[in-house]
């Protein structure tokens, strides 16, 4: 039987490419022994410095879904997270439903008046702190995703991406995580890109 493996994976939930590639990961998790631990990190924090903010018309409203989720992530824990992304992601990437918290706390079991930390900066600190450990392990020069998994001498390995579309599922699910996994034992691996050509694909692609 493989080994247990556990992956921590930030995101932003506005992030279309995030929430894709976080079903690839959900899948992953039904075809191999792996669990997942979510992340909060914030584009906004990302890019508040650089003079060209591909987010930058997002405004102050980028910051009000991951302050809801710090917030779950604080009062209910790891899997109320994971079941707010979920609900989030769902309504703003498959249904267009961008402005409702309130709708999306509901459909995950949770209270909707947590709805009104969207406005405050009650959890900025632990955003940016979260945030920090994700660009410690990949790197400033990345966006979201970003997964980390424990390397061959058993540090903490991280990357940006994979970026996928739409998401893979089955056994290939499965071995798109093997190659990833392959990619984190080899020392001094740092990149693989090629230019996106297609908008994000929410459908996802059934594979074997």
């Amino acid at each position: 039987m493989s080994e247990q493996r556990s992956v921590d994976f930030w995101f932003d939930p506005v992030c279309p490419y995030t929430w894709i590639s976080s079903r690839w990961m959900v899948e992953v998790a039904k075809v191999r022994p792996v669990s997942v631990r979510w992340r909060v990190m914030s584009l906004s924090v990302l890019n508040e410095h650089r003079d060209d903010n591909p987010e930058g018309e997002w405004g102050d409203y980028m910051w009000a879904p991951v302050r809801v989720c710090a917030a779950v992530e604080e009062r209910f824990g790891q899997r109320a997270l994971g079941d707010l992304f979920t609900a989030m992601g769902t309504r703003f990437h498959l249904l267009g439903d961008w402005g409702n918290l309130s709708a999306a706390l509901a459909d995950a079991g949770l209270p909707e008046g947590m709805a009104e930390v969207a406005g405050s900066t009650a959890y900025d600190e632990a955003i940016r702190s979260s945030h920090a450990q994700a660009v410690a392990l990949a790197g400033d020069d990345i966006g979201t995703p970003v997964l980390s998994v424990a390397g061959p001498g058993g540090e903490q390995v991280g990357f940006f991406g994979p970026v996928v579309s739409p998401a893979p599922t089955g056994e290939t699910a499965g071995q798109l995580w093997d190659g990833f996994l392959l990619m984190a034992t080899v020392p001094g691996f740092y990149e693989v890109k090629r230019t996106r050509t297609e908008e994000p694909r929410f459908d996802m692609d059934m594979g074997d």
